[in-house]
This record gives C-alpha cells, sequence and structure tokens, in this order.
C-alpha cells in the first residue's frame, strides 16, 4: 500500500506542475525561388524587413516586398538549398545583428554568424540593421585625433574619431594597407576597429587576419565577411 500511495502521490505532483505552453507560429510557403529572391505565400501578417527562416536548414530571408497575394524576400543565406514548397517561418524580428563584447576578436559574417572555427558566441543585445543615422548637430564634435601610424598622413592630413575618410586610388597601390597599418596602431588605445571585406576571396582576407593575429590586433577588432564565391 505504502508503494501504491506513493506513486499516487508523484503522478498528483506531476499534474499539480504540468503547464501546458500554447505556441503559435507563422508559416508560409515558397512559391517561387529565383536570382536570390523568393516569392512566399501564406504570410498575410508579416512586416517589412521582418526575417524569416526557410527550409530544414534554416536559410535566413528579409521580407522587401508586401504584395497583396504574397511577399518577396531577399534571401541572405545559400539560395541553392531552397526549392519550390519550402515551409517558411515568421521571426516576428526586424533585420538585425548581434553588437557587444562577444564579437571581439571574431570573424562574422553580415548576420553576425562566426566564421573562424571558434565556439559560437550568443549576444546579449542585437541592433537593426536599418535605423535613423543622428542629426549632425545631435552628434558629438570630432576633437579626438585617430593616428594611423603613417606619419605623412598624421602630420599633412589628420583624421579623427569619428571623422568619415575616403580611401581611393587604383588596384594594388596599397589602400589595404594603410587600413590594416591603422587598425594595428589603435592597440591599447581603446578603439574598437571593425574591417568589412566585400567580395574579396576569402584566401585574402585569411590573410589579413593572420597579420592582425600576428600584431595582437585582433584583440580589438571585428573582421565581418561578405566574401565572394573565389577561395
Amino acid at each position: 500500500m505504502q508503494a501504491k500511495d506513493q506513486i499516487l502521490k508523484t503522478i498528483k505532483k506531476e499534474v499539480e506542475n504540468f503547464y501546458l505552453k500554447t505556441e503559435v507560429q507563422k508559416i508560409g510557403k515558397v512559391i517561387e525561388v529565383g536570382d536570390g529572391v523568393a516569392l512566399i505565400s501564406g504570410l498575410d501578417e508579416a512586416m517589412a524587413a521582418e526575417m524569416i527562416e526557410i527550409g530544414d536548414d534554416l536559410i535566413q530571408g528579409v521580407i522587401l516586398n508586401l504584395n497583396e497575394d504574397n511577399v518577396g524576400a531577399v534571401i541572405l543565406g545559400d539560395i541553392r538549398k531552397i526549392k519550390e514548397g519550402d515551409i517558411v517561418k515568421s521571426t516576428g524580428k526586424i533585420l538585425s545583428i548581434p553588437v557587444g563584447d562577444e564579437v571581439i576578436g571574431r570573424i562574422i559574417d553580415p548576420l553576425g554568424k562566426p566564421l573562424d572555427g571558434d565556439k559560437p558566441f550568443k549576444a546579449k543585445d542585437y541592433y537593426p540593421v536599418e535605423k535613423i543615422a543622428p542629426r549632425v548637430i545631435t552628434r558629438k564634435g570630432v576633437d579626438t585625433p585617430l593616428e594611423t601610424g603613417i606619419k605623412s598622413i598624421d602630420l599633412m592630413i589628420p583624421i579623427g574619431r569619428g571623422q568619415r575618410e575616403l580611401i581611393i586610388g587604383d588596384r594594388q597601390t596599397g589602400k589595404t594597407a594603410i587600413g590594416i597599418d591603422t587598425i594595428i596602431n589603435q592597440k591599447g588605445k581603446n578603439v574598437i576597429c571593425i574591417y568589412v571585406a566585400i567580395g574579396q576571396k576569402k584566401s585574402k582576407v585569411a590573410k589579413i587576419v593572420s597579420k592582425l593575429q600576428e600584431m595582437g590586433a585582433m584583440k580589438h577588432t571585428v573582421v565581418v565577411l561578405a566574401g565572394s564565391s573565389g577561395q
């Protein structure tokens, strides 16, 4: 009888502590895909710039067009893994990327996913990609120099923190070298550097990262890789 009472007591406790969680998901279906864009039906309540997940591989995309019968989304992953009929899940989140100390020293893609083979990180904060920039009057004035470490630049055309500076020139004239030297020179100066490689080969980016690691500059640098298909 004691064993029977104990079983009944355990079952009663489990029933009392049982909590049924209801979760609602907004789901659509891919009806057409091509040229980096997918047409999706069934997401009638989707928002512009909302992030979505497509298929079993959870390929990410962002909704741009809100049509009467469907929505159009730009694919942010490998479009070759997407086919007509794939299930699309709405995330309810506006296109955003992780920010914070967790991304410093890492190589990430434009969505904040690590590409360096190191352990994944979990950021505390996310920042929207599309955001209205503060007005010029409300911005803090440029009052601190950003030393590049190149004497000719620092003396003749000094750069300030918060200032935009365009480096133009023909190929193989040292534009990247100036940027890398500037990043290396920020060591120990409480400056976070972000190097964005757009359309560059992974082999070239690997050499740049190796140089930054050799000089101890990756501790204050984030590398964002939106590379080409070439290696």
